[in-house]
């Protein structure tokens, strides 16, 4: 997610979904199905979206409930897997695998209490994408017709990269580092059901009067998803000390302070894994008998959840009118 820090250095403004009618947005694909699964895990009974043997899918409830946001309003979603872990983020992701054996150890214990209203929370808190969620959300977008790209590491650097070169119009993701990865528009907030959130590169850096390099170096003094920031500097005293001595590490020195591999984090900012090699045909074309035969009859997912989204994809289809969408 990055650090939350950046919030306070961001140019962000709320727009209503439908100002984007018309745009192609690379959606950090791993990042919107995380926060539609937890959601429908913690509101939805758990044998809607639980196979005989025990496999949850939820994310195709989660599916069916938020691509029809996107159509509905004229977007073209493309939506951008994660691929490999990078060195860097590897402490970061075994950190976040111990907190939830903790909160699974919870869950237990909620269950064993009886205690439904945690228990919900918990699970909802303990999720991950599985090898089977990882499948079956691409086998799904494949049946919606849905352009999907997958990132060689980070998905949020892929899609500012898509963003920067003009492929898409703009990123999708909840994770502010996106802005340093060079996204020179992102959005975030597509998964409520009220206005999304504008984060523009050039205003924030014309607010604070810096370049986008010292804007990277001001985050990585914050904190990101590759390394803990410097003790005691937040937003604001980031800014100041980078304005004062000019880059990160003028304002170490100036601290006296070390930070591990800060040449190898900015680099992955500046020049982080990408790649170029995908081709996206944006003439959406869902066959929505396909989908829910694979999400009901395939998964057992209860129809009842998915049914309505799958209307609402072929009405958002059929009267938009547009060429993609013939």
């Amino acid at each position: 997610m990055g650090n939350a820090a950046l919030r306070e250095l961001a140019a962000i403004e709320d727009v209503p979904i439908d100002s984007l009618a018309g745009e192609v947005v690379a959606i950090d694909a791993h990042n919107w199905l995380y926060r539609y699964l937890t959601t429908v895990v913690r509101f939805t009974r758990d044998d809607a979206y639980t196979t005989p043997n025990g496999e949850e899918v939820a994310n195709l409830i989660g599916i069916c409930q938020g691509v029809p946001r996107f159509l509905e309003n004229d977007v073209t979603p493309v939506f951008v897997f994660d691929g490999a872990v990078t060195d860097l983020k590897a402490d970061e992701v075994e950190q976040r695998r111990e907190a939830r054996a903790v909160r699974e150890e919870q869950l237990e214990r909620a269950r064993e209490e009886g205690d439904a209203m945690e228990v919900a929370r918990l699970e909802s808190q303990t999720q991950r994408l599985t090898d089977t969620i990882q499948s079956t959300s691409r086998e799904l977008l494949e049946r919606l017709d849905l352009p999907v790209v997958e990132a060689p590491a980070e998905g949020e650097a892929q899609c500012a990269h898509m963003a920067a070169d003009g492929t898409v119009d703009a990123a999708g993701t909840e994770d502010y580092d996106a802005l340093l990865f060079g996204s020179p528009v992102t959005y975030r907030d597509l998964t409520s059901s009220g206005d999304v959130e504008r984060m523009e590169l050039q205003a924030t850096l014309d607010r604070h009067g810096i370049t986008y390099e010292q804007l990277v170096d001001a985050g990585i003094l914050c904190g990101t998803d590759f390394n803990d920031g410097v003790h005691g500097v937040g937003p604001k005293t980031a800014i100041d000390a980078i304005q004062e001595h000019g880059d990160l590490f003028g304002v170490l020195d100036a601290r006296g302070e070390e930070l591990p591999h800060a040449d190898r984090i900015r680099n992955l900012f500046f020049d982080p894994p990408v790649t170029d090699d995908y081709d996206i045909d944006l003439t959406v074309t869902p066959d929505l008998d396909a989908a829910r035969e694979f999400v009901v009859d395939g998964w057992g997912v209860a129809s009842d959840e998915v049914d309505r989204g799958f209307e609402r994809i072929r009405d958002a289809t059929q009267q938009t009118g547009l060429d993609r969408w013939s």
